[in-house]
């Protein structure tokens, strides 16, 4: 087989211009990796100090400080009823059709540890926010004259308490000591993060909440979606490691980044007399609530976690233009949507 010179010499500019051409694409797509709106972001897998507010406030500052310092985290998010303690194990003393005088001795107590919304506590929590700079999503039990709420608040380092969302279902047993949340308080928060040292400019970001098995409600999920939420956080004390699948699924489905925050909590981090799964083997050391912290990016890959068998923080940047890289191929409330063919109504009051 003959080849003529031109045709080599054809061929080598070709490969060439390729070249040219590809190193110019790589350059552009770097440049634009730089000038991307990245967002450092930490989940902080931890638990309540046996009930005590200080105590467990006091912990909150020490891992936002930490987020802070070792890791530059602009939010944080903390685990469900974190402040007010997830009371694992406990039966409040009903049985159906009758209430014990011991268990209303113990709903008194678990009511004592929940805050309000303001108090003191919450001007705490702002405090934290303020000082370190970081933006705190973090569960608490709410306490509303006689009704109690598993709720999550919003915290700005700039405006202190800018939201609040209220759980809509508790779950099984939850119901016995927890109201309903409604549609007033289902807030997609368009908020700024603060620049920090590693990051020279603010970001401007949206986020949400959804707490535990509120996440297998997908009409709850698409209401999300649907107003843009970019950081999806979930705080949780599901600890199976089922709930992973539902996490990726969830970042995937929303094309969000999904921050979840466990608890790791052990029988020593409960009152000494708080129920346990068996009394006749109690041991400081056993888990109460095992963990499972992630951070998931919106095509589905784990950035960070899961944390298991011990407490922590974990870290990682999130890219917030992956949200949108995301939904060239996938937007469930746009594009990959058939609105008529279904539709969502949303009473948000």
């Amino acid at each position: 087989m003959l080849v003529s010179y031109n045709s080599i010499l054809f061929r080598h500019r070709a490969v060439a211009l390729y070249k040219r051409d590809l190193e110019s694409i790589t350059n552009i797509t770097i440049a634009a990796m730089s000038s991307s709106r990245i967002v450092r972001a930490s989940v902080v897998q931890t638990c309540t100090q046996a009930y005590s507010l200080t105590d467990t406030l006091d912990k909150m500052e020490q891992l936002t400080r930490l987020a802070s310092k070792r890791d530059g985290a602009q939010i944080a998010v903390f685990p469900e009823a974190f402040i007010g303690g997830y009371p694992k194990m406990s039966t409040f003393g009903v049985v159906v059709g009758d209430r014990s005088a011991l268990g209303r001795e113990e709903f008194l107590k678990y009511y004592n540890a929940a805050i309000e919304i303001p108090s003191p506590a919450i001007s705490r929590i702002e405090q934290i926010s303020k000082e370190t700079g970081v933006f705190i999503v973090s569960g608490i039990i709410e306490r509303d004259v006689g009704t109690l709420y598993c709720t999550a608040i919003f915290v700005s380092p700039v405006q202190g308490l800018v939201g609040k969302h209220r759980k809509l279902v508790p779950t099984a047993a939850e119901r016995l000591i927890w109201g309903q949340g409604d549609g007033s308080t289902l807030p997609v928060l368009e908020t700024s993060l603060p620049a920090t040292a590693e990051r020279a400019k603010e970001v401007t970001t949206k986020l949400s909440a959804s707490i535990c098995w509120e996440n297998y409600m997908p009409l709850l999920r698409t209401y999300y979606y649907s107003q843009g939420t970019q950081i999806y956080c979930a705080p949780t004390v599901d600890a199976r490691p089922v709930w992973q699948n539902s996490m990726v699924h969830i970042a995937i489905e929303g094309r969000c980044f999904v921050l979840s925050a466990c608890q790791f909590a052990q029988e020593k981090d409960y009152p000494e007399d708080h129920p346990v799964a068996d009394i006749n083997a109690r041991n400081p050391e056993n888990v109460m609530i095992a963990g499972g912290s992630v951070i998931v990016s919106p095509l589905g890959k784990i950035l960070a976690g899961p944390l298991l068998g011990e407490e922590g923080v974990l870290t990682a940047d999130l890219d917030l233009d992956d949200c949108i890289r995301g939904k060239f191929d996938l937007d469930t409330t746009g594009h990959y949507a058939r609105p008529d063919v279904f539709e969502l109504k949303a009473n948000t009051y």
